[in-house]
C-alpha cells in the first residue's frame, strides 16, 4: 500500500480552506465522490454504533429549499455534493442488536458469544448515564465522520466547506426527519474552489504547535 508522506499529508492541509465559493460548474468525479462516501462509511465510533445517517442532498430544489435555512450561504447550492450529517436522537436496545447481528455476520462469529459486548453497549448508551444524553453523545461522533471526510477530501483535492451556520429544525422538516429517530447535526458543502473566491489566498491563520501542543 503507498501512502503519503508526512510533507505530503500537511502540504494537503495547508492547502485546505473553509471553501466559501464553489464553482459549480465543476463536479467531483463519480470515482472520487465514491471513495468521500467510504471515508465516512469507515470513520471510527464508539463500539462501533454508528450512530448516524449521512444525507446526500442532490436535488436542486431541495438545496434552494435549505438555502434560507443556511443563513444564505450560497455553498449549499453552488458545491457539486452536500451532506448533512444526522445523529441518533436515542439510542435503544435495537440498535444494539442491529450492531451485533452485523458483528456476527462480517466476522462469523456466533452472536451468544458477544454476549457481555452487547450487556456493556446498554448499560452505557441505552440505560446508562450516556443514554440519558444519547443525542449529544451520537453528535460527538458523528464530528469525527466530519472530520475524517475533511481530511481525506484534502488529500484528494477536494474542497469542503463546514458548516454549523444553519436551523437544524428547519433541516429535518425540509428533509423530513422527523419520525425516523435521527436529527440535522451539521453540513458539509465539498467541491472545487472558484478561481473568484479570495479567501483561497489568505494565509491559514492558527496558533503555533507549541501554543496547542504539549507533551505532559
Amino acid at each position: 500500500m503507498n501512502h503519503l508522506t508526512p510533507q505530503q499529508l500537511v502540504q494537503a492541509l495547508e492547502w485546505r480552506y473553509a471553501t466559501k465559493v464553489f464553482d459549480p460548474a465543476k463536479k467531483i468525479p463519480a470515482e472520487v465522490w465514491a471513495a468521500l462516501e467510504k471515508t465516512l462509511v469507515l470513520t471510527p465510533t464508539s463500539y462501533g454504533l454508528q450512530p448516524y445517517h449521512f444525507l446526500i442532498v442532490q436535488d436542486p430544489a431541495k438545496r434552494a429549499e435549505l438555502l434560507p435555512h443556511s443563513w444564505g450561504q450560497k455553498q449549499v447550492v453552488d458545491c457539486s455534493h452536500f451532506v448533512v450529517f444526522t445523529a441518533r436522537t436515542e439510542m435503544t436496545e435495537a440498535d444494539v442488536a442491529r450492531l451485533i447481528t452485523r458483528i456476527s455476520s462480517v466476522r462469523g462469529t456466533p452472536a451468544d458469544s458477544l454476549n457481555r459486548y452487547r450487556d456493556a453497549m446498554l448499560g452505557d448508551v441505552v440505560n446508562g448515564a450516556r443514554g440519558k444524553i444519547a443525542h449529544e453523545w451520537a453528535t460527538r461522533q458523528t464530528y469525527i465522520a466530519l472530520g475524517n471526510l475533511m481530511t481525506a477530501a484534502a488529500v484528494l483535492g477536494v474542497d469542503a466547506c463546514p458548516m454549523e451556520g444553519l436551523v437544524p429544525a428547519e433541516y429535518d422538516k425540509v428533509l423530513h426527519l422527523h419520525g425516523t429517530g435521527y436529527a440535522t447535526v451539521v453540513a458539509c458543502a465539498l467541491g472545487y474552489r472558484s478561481a473568484n473566491d479570495k479567501y483561497a489566498s489568505f494565509p491559514k491563520v492558527r496558533y503555533d504547535t507549541a501554543d496547542l501542543v504539549r507533551v505532559v
